[in-house]
């Protein structure tokens, strides 16, 4: 019996052969098709070979994963920064005074000096004293997960109230003893950050009292109480600070550190299913070949291409004045939040592209009237692209409604990061006024270009041939401009 089966193996191999020669099994006419379950007639792949189609999911899942992890990529700078720079867990990078552009992160802040630290919780719960707001100086920021997203806000509104506070950082799924005394804050992350900023008040207020507040805060290793070493603390204002994501293969290697420290979220399993197939796995190592570098670097530059483009598309919903060019940069989620992450949706590109492509560190939420407020624009009054090489005018009013100060950063449209020039000038601010040319009704205007108008240093910001991306920060913004009765002029061509 088992030989007689034989010839019959036989036959029907043949008769595949036949099948496959005759266009893989055409229909016969009049034969009835089953709906779906094969490509339309007609149809071919767009790749030769299994190794070109392997090539093309890996592009796929690489490019969607730079768009994904777009917040958390850019916030492990500050880590790599703090490391590199001399820094370990718990130290305190305070700056003496305003950053200059050796601060490379996204639309950072010249004129109010930072504060910031990184830890790590899978070493055990963290300390952070704050210390309380003095009449000269007062802290206000955020610290972040690993995903930048805020779970406390810290300064007269915040968690401390500005009076200060002792609080523990308490890892995820933490099991063992908190003592009494202390704030309790759970850590949506082992990894996490904070970055404060230091600001002086008036009228006696100065950086060197912001400083001196700043390097009181403490910050240590819940178990190295009772016999503490002095928090170690360190000025980066001089030093090489290069925070910025890398848009190559780099992304990747930071990426696989992210998800190798967790936790992983249940709304990202999807996700971490798709970095599998491109070799990113928690707790195994990342070794790219050759051929995958090439494709990695290429997805992270197209995913740079992408958002640079989407961001630059202004929506009518964001501009905080209807008939002005000027974004409001607190435009959020449903929740009056920045994650993007709803009931029913994680919205990772309108999270990646609105707020956290060019800037760092929102508030958890929105409050109706902020102590801050920022408004931007890559635009003139005409609607088109400012760009590198021309001469711009911003004619500031006298009366900007404001209770401390105001003041304009200068950024480059290609990094967000401010721009390296011989005067070290990266915006101006109020304080500046007494030295700048001012109009007839008390306004000044100022100029951002390659070379300064003449006799009009003072009122200058330049820009070394870079497209500009300017920034205009309201420190207590009063009344008028929460009602929207004054108006920041738009941005002009100098002919």
């Amino acid at each position: 019996m088992k030989m007689n089966k034989f010839p019959e193996v036989i036959v029907f191999a043949c008769l595949l052969v036949m099948f496959m020669a005759t266009g893989l099994g055409a229909t016969p006419a009049g034969a009835k098709e089953p709906a779906g379950g094969q490509p339309l007639e007609g149809s071919t792949p767009s790749f030769n070979s299994v190794q070109d189609m392997d090539d093309q999911i890996l592009y796929q899942r690489a490019f969607e994963a730079v768009i994904w992890s777009m917040p958390a990529v850019s916030k492990l700078g500050f880590r790599r920064t703090a490391f590199a720079i001399g820094g370990d867990n718990n130290s305190i990078l305070a700056f003496s005074r305003g950053a200059g552009a050796n601060l490379e992160g996204l639309t950072t802040n010249f004129s109010t000096p930072y504060v910031s630290a990184t830890t790590d919780l899978r070493k055990g719960p963290v300390v952070l004293e704050v210390p309380p707001a003095t009449d000269k100086a007062i802290l206000f920021g955020q610290i972040a997960d690993d995903w930048f997203i805020t779970f406390a806000d810290i300064g007269p509104i915040g968690l401390d109230e500005g009076k200060g506070k002792k609080i523990i950082l308490i890892p995820p799924n933490y099991k063992g003893n908190v003592p009494d005394g202390y704030v309790n804050l759970q850590s949506p992350s082992y990894i996490l950050d904070f970055a404060f900023r230091s600001i002086a008040l008036p009228p006696n207020g100065t950086d060197k009292d912001a400083y001196q507040l700043s390097k009181s805060i403490k910050m240590y290793y819940l178990s190295e109480l009772p016999d503490l070493a002095p928090t170690k603390v360190i000025d980066p204002v001089e030093m090489l600070n290069p925070t910025l994501p890398y848009y190559d293969e780099r992304w990747f290697e930071d990426l696989h550190e992210i998800v190798s420290a967790g936790p992983v979220r249940e709304r990202d399993k999807a996700m971490m299913g798709m970095l599998k197939t491109i070799g990113i796995e928690p707790g195994k190592p990342f070794t790219p070949d050759d051929r995958t570098k090439k494709i990695l670097r290429q997805a992270a530059t197209d995913a740079w291409y992408y958002m640079q483009q989407k961001f630059l598309k202004v929506q009518p919903e964001e501009l905080w004045w209807p008939d002005r060019r000027w974004r409001d940069v607190f435009v959020t989620d449903a929740n009056n939040g920045f994650s993007f992450d709803m009931d029913d949706i994680l919205d990772y590109d309108e999270r990646s592209i609105r707020p956290w492509f060019t800037a760092t560190y929102f508030p958890a939420e929105v409050a109706p009237k902020p102590s801050t407020m920022y408004v931007t624009t890559a635009h003139d009054a005409g609607g088109n692209l400012l760009a590198p090489g021309k001469t711009y005018s911003l004619n500031v009013q006298a009366n900007v409604p404001v209770d401390q100060f105001w003041s304009l950063s200068v950024y480059d449209m290609n990094t967000w990061a401010m721009i390296y020039n011989p005067q070290k000038r990266y915006g101006l601010d109020s304080e500046d006024i007494k030295d700048m040319k001012k109009n007839g009704d008390g306004s000044v205007t100022i100029y951002m270009g390659p070379k300064s108008p003449k006799g009009l240093e003072s009122n200058w910001i330049p820009t070394m041939n870079k497209a500009p991306y300017l920034m205009f920060r309201f420190y207590g913004p009063t009344d008028g401009f929460f009602d929207r009765s004054f108006k920041l002029n738009d941005v002009k061509l100098v002919e």
